[in-house]
């Protein structure tokens, strides 16, 4: 597989980096970001997404797949692979992009979500210590989050969504319509995670102590029936069957236990306890697990995470929360949920390295919210040209 095959492929791809700069100029403000940030962001997203584009023309890996089947005439529309082969056939086909013009477009679309991240976590910190704002930038350029989120594929969009709904529960009210973009871009990849997101949404408006009553009501029947409609879907979708008795969900979770052992990233699940279950999905492979470069990288990012884990839960213990009115209800219930089922079910680290990224930007912002001390905000009074205080 080519990068591109003539003339035409190369302006086209130098066309969508150059819309994607412009986008990044543009997008800064309704994100409250500074432009020059902004851009930064868009740079340092891009230059993985070129290293993940060699990676796979020279290693092989689904984003070729994705490409290859994007070019079929005889494609159906359904979530899932096929949603991103669907998606993916929209610009390969119908605006004629080759496979590094197409890696750009998604690269747009994990740039957006970068930049969701980063928002909410700059507005978290935004008067707090500077050793925190300097901890949210590392976070932010971690290598993970770039490389997983700019390849054509789910992860991707799922990243996205994530951090388009992180970002929208902190003013629900304001950005209602942002949050139903992120469910319907989640639905498209991974049903069963859109599922979650409304799981959280639905536990949220019931036992939100700031909303009224009738709100309650409203809200609550809303997400409620969504729920109706999309868990049932999910569960289908993702292979639980129609059935919802134990003996069916057990079987599922076993055979998924199962599922992906092969492989250097491959682990036995079966036989952990769930707590090391959830350890190995989060912080593995650790640097002296690494076999290669890339779980080296993939290492370096699970010791940091490790610390803020454990500085973040340190803090909670101690009773320390948030001066910010976020929906946390939304956010813990989305983010624990999501990691008890993955890491019940995923038994390849390589797998679970790029998977967790569509969840844990929810549980850093929740844990860093919490470090640190708020900073007083100092208010500079005007004076009048006589030198007395208005």
């Amino acid at each position: 597989m080519e990068y591109v095959s003539n003339g035409f492929d190369v302006l086209t791809a130098s066309s969508v980096f150059i819309v994607g700069l412009v986008m990044s100029c543009l997008l800064g403000k309704p994100f409250s970001v500074p432009a020059n940030r902004s851009v930064l962001l868009y740079l340092w997203h891009s230059i993985f997404c070129l290293v993940y584009a060699w990676y796979v023309v020279n290693d092989g890996g689904d984003s070729i797949m994705y490409y290859r089947m994007s070019l079929s005439h005889d494609l159906v529309f359904h979530v899932g692979t096929a949603g991103v082969v669907y998606l993916t056939a929209f610009f390969s086909q119908g605006l004629g992009l080759s496979l590094i013009g197409v890696f750009l477009v998604y690269n747009i679309i994990g740039y957006i979500g970068l930049l969701a991240f980063y928002a909410g976590l700059k507005a978290v910190t935004a008067h707090k210590e500077l050793y925190i704002q300097r901890l949210v930038l590392l976070i932010i350029f971690l290598p993970s989050v770039s490389f997983w989120s700019s390849s054509i594929g789910k992860d991707a969009i799922s990243f996205t969504a994530t951090a388009l709904a992180l970002w929208s529960s902190m003013h629900l009210k304001n950005r209602l319509p942002l949050m139903v973009a992120a469910i319907l871009m989640m639905l498209l990849v991974r049903p069963h995670m859109a599922g979650l997101i409304v799981i959280g949404l639905s536990a949220s408006f019931v036992l939100h102590a700031n909303v009224s009553i009738l709100q309650r009501i409203v809200f609550g029947c809303v997400a409620l029936g969504a729920a109706v409609v999309i868990v049932p879907f999910s569960l289908e979708y993702a292979g639980v069957g129609n059935g919802s008795d134990v003996d069916t969900l057990l079987t599922y979770v076993e055979g998924r236990q199962a599922y992906n052992q092969t492989g250097g990233g491959g682990v036995d699940i079966s036989q952990m306890s769930l707590p090391m279950q959830l350890i190995t999905y989060m912080f593995r492979p650790l640097p002296f697990e690494a076999n290669s470069i890339f779980q080296l990288a993939s290492s370096m990012d699970n010791l940091i995470l490790l610390y803020l884990f454990f500085v973040g839960g340190y803090a909670i213990a101690k009773g320390k929360k948030s001066s910010l009115g976020e929906n946390r209800t939304f956010l813990w219930v989305y983010a624990l949920l999501s990691w008890l089922i993955l890491a019940m079910t995923t038994a390849n680290m390589g797998i679970s390295a790029r998977q967790k990224w569509m969840f844990v930007p929810v549980l850093i912002y929740l844990l860093i919210s919490v470090l640190g001390e708020q900073r007083a905000v100092t208010r500079v009074t005007p004076k009048a040209h006589g030198g007395h205080s208005t």
